[in-house]
Parts: C-alpha cells; sequence; structure tokens
C-alpha cells in the first residue's frame, strides 16, 4: 500500500507569506508613488497661482507691457502653438518614414546603426540646437525668398522677408530636429511589434511590401504614433533656449507671417530671456505666462489621451 508523501505545511505557510509580504511592499510603493505624481501636480499648480497672484489683482497699465494680461500672454500663447505645430507638421511624416526604414527596409546592420545615430540625436542639448540653427538662419534667407516668391499669395508665406532669417519657419525647423529622435524611437518600437503572422498573411495575399505596410503595420501603430507625436509635442511647447537664441526677442502681436520679423515669441522663450531683470508686478506677469503654458500642454494631453481612448484597442491602459 502506497503512502502520500507529507508536504511541508510549514514551509508552505511561510513562503506564502513571504509572497504576501512583498505583494503588500510593492503595492504600497506604487500607491505612494501615485499620490507623489498627483501631489507633485498641485505643488506645480500651487506654486505658479502664487507666484500669479499679484499680476492677476494688478491694474492692466502695471503688469508687463502695459496693456493688460490678455493683450501680453495671447501672443506667446499663439507663438507657442503656431511653432510646436509647424514642428509637428514637420517631424510626424519623417519619423514615420524613419522609423518604417529602420523597422522594415532597411539591412539589419544598417537599421541597428542608423537607431543608435538617432536615438544619439536625444542626448544632444537644446542650446546645441538653438546654436546650429542661429547660424543657419543667414544661410537659409534664400531659400525663404524662394518660398515667398513662389508662394507668396499663402498668408503663411507672404510679407517682407527678414534678411537675418530668424524667423518662425526657422524655429519650427529646429523644433522639429529636436522632437525627432524621441519620436522616431517610439514609433520604431511600436511599428516592431506589429505581429508577424498579419504581416506574412499580407504578403501571402499578393500584398506588395508597401501595401503590407499600409495595411498592417501603419494600423496596428497609429497608437504608438499619436503617442510619439504628444512626446514631441510636449517637448516643442516647453521649449526654451533654442527659440531663445534664435529670436532673441519677441516681436509682439498675432502674425500667421512664418518669413519675416514680425514674429510673435513663445512662452518659454519669454520667461527665459526676461525672468531674471523682472521683479514685482512684472515678474509675477511671467508666472501668469508659466501658468497659461501649463494649463496649455495639460490641455492638449487630455485631448490626445480622449484621441487614443476613442478606441478601446488604442489605449494601452485598457
Amino acid at each position: 500500500m502506497s503512502s502520500t508523501p507529507a508536504v511541508d505545511t510549514t514551509k508552505t505557510s511561510s513562503l506564502r507569506s513571504g509572497r504576501r509580504f512583498g505583494d503588500a511592499i510593492f503595492s504600497a510603493l506604487s500607491h505612494s508613488a501615485g499620490i507623489v505624481i498627483l501631489l507633485v501636480l498641485i505643488g506645480v499648480t500651487f506654486f505658479l497661482f502664487w507666484g500669479a497672484k499679484d499680476a492677476l489683482v494688478a491694474d492692466g497699465s502695471e503688469v508687463r507691457g502695459g496693456a493688460g494680461l490678455v493683450a501680453y500672454v495671447g501672443p506667446l500663447i499663439f507663438g507657442t502653438l503656431l511653432s510646436s505645430v509647424i514642428a509637428l507638421l514637420i517631424a510626424v511624416p519623417l519619423s514615420m518614414g524613419i522609423a518604417l526604414f529602420i523597422s522594415h527596409y532597411a539591412p539589419r546592420r544598417l537599421a541597428s546603426g542608423l537607431g543608435y545615430v538617432v536615438d544619439l540625436l536625444a542626448a544632444v542639448p537644446s542650446i546645441i540646437f538653438g546654436l546650429w540653427g542661429m547660424q543657419i538662419a543667414g544661410s537659409a534667407v534664400p531659400s525663404f525668398a524662394f518660398l515667398n516668391e513662389h508662394l507668396g499669395f499663402i498668408p503663411l508665406f507672404s510679407g517682407t522677408v527678414t534678411t537675418t532669417g530668424r524667423t518662425m519657419l526657422m524655429i519650427g525647423i529646429v523644433l522639429a530636429i529636436m522632437i525627432l529622435p524621441i519620436m522616431t524611437a517610439v514609433n520604431r518600437e511600436v511599428f516592431l511589434q506589429t505581429p508577424r503572422l498579419h504581416e506574412e498573411a499580407s504578403l501571402a495575399l499578393g500584398a506588395t511590401r508597401w501595401e503590407m505596410i499600409r495595411q498592417t503595420v501603419i494600423p496596428f501603430g497609429k497608437s504608438g504614433v499619436v503617442s510619439g507625436a504628444m512626446l514631441g509635442l510636449g517637448r516643442a511647447l516647453g521649449e526654451t533656449m533654442a527659440v531663445a537664441i534664435i529670436l532673441s526677442a519677441s516681436g509682439g502681436g498675432y502674425s500667421w507671417e512664418l518669413l519675416t520679423a514680425n514674429t510673435p515669441g513663445t512662452i518659454a522663450g519669454d520667461i527665459a530671456l526676461n525672468f531674471p531683470e523682472s521683479f514685482g508686478v512684472e515678474r509675477s506677469t511671467l508666472f501668469v505666462s508659466g501658468l497659461a503654458l501649463f494649463v496649455v500642454t495639460f490641455l492638449v494631453n487630455m485631448f490626445a489621451r480622449w484621441i487614443i481612448s476613442r478606441r478601446s484597442e488604442f489605449s494601452g491602459a485598457n
């Protein structure tokens, strides 16, 4: 008659209690991290409101510019959004093309090296991009003149082209190059996650490589493209040194002209240029600008999250 081996209940119980203790520690750390993020967000909001309170209650003639908060902050918000949109329009198709080339076209060795080089671009400080943009701005004037001559009927390219080359279009180009690495990295990783069976099924049905990419890879990677674009947009909205170096000073006002000296500034660049020498209500006005940038960035990210969550398969959290 065979006997059933005895089970060491003491050892099993200790292992189970150890796992439970580890799970409790991990759960506590996770909850703490989430709470810290919320506290930081609340702290930043409170700090901005506290710094902006003097300008919010001051007379319009006392704030920086002397024409009121809306007249001062409005053009800066417009310039920030305009430069960021230009950067996205340039960087999104470029990042998708580079990512597709690395993931589906380039030989393995070339893809590995090219991916490494693209990732290295993310390590270049923004001030280097600003210096580079300032140096090539003058060389870009003939190209800007060409755009003005042939596309001047479009309001974006109308007006008198500045001889310095320090224009909103140049800012958009520099910002596009700055956000290109992070967008390319996100797109590349998402495109590489496309199920192999989907790609092979498309090819087996007679699709060319581009048709396969259009039918399987790009639809699968939509969420990654949107996420990468929002990460890039977040950096473009808050970029400081590159904008401050190229523009040096904001021209003020609302202007759609991308090739003229009548260039609206950006919030981050304006704060970087004017904060050290500002005091009292003028410094508080800059805090209002920072609060406006904080709100704009928050709303943009909420909108991006809404776009992704419209379809459950887009949302990584679902």
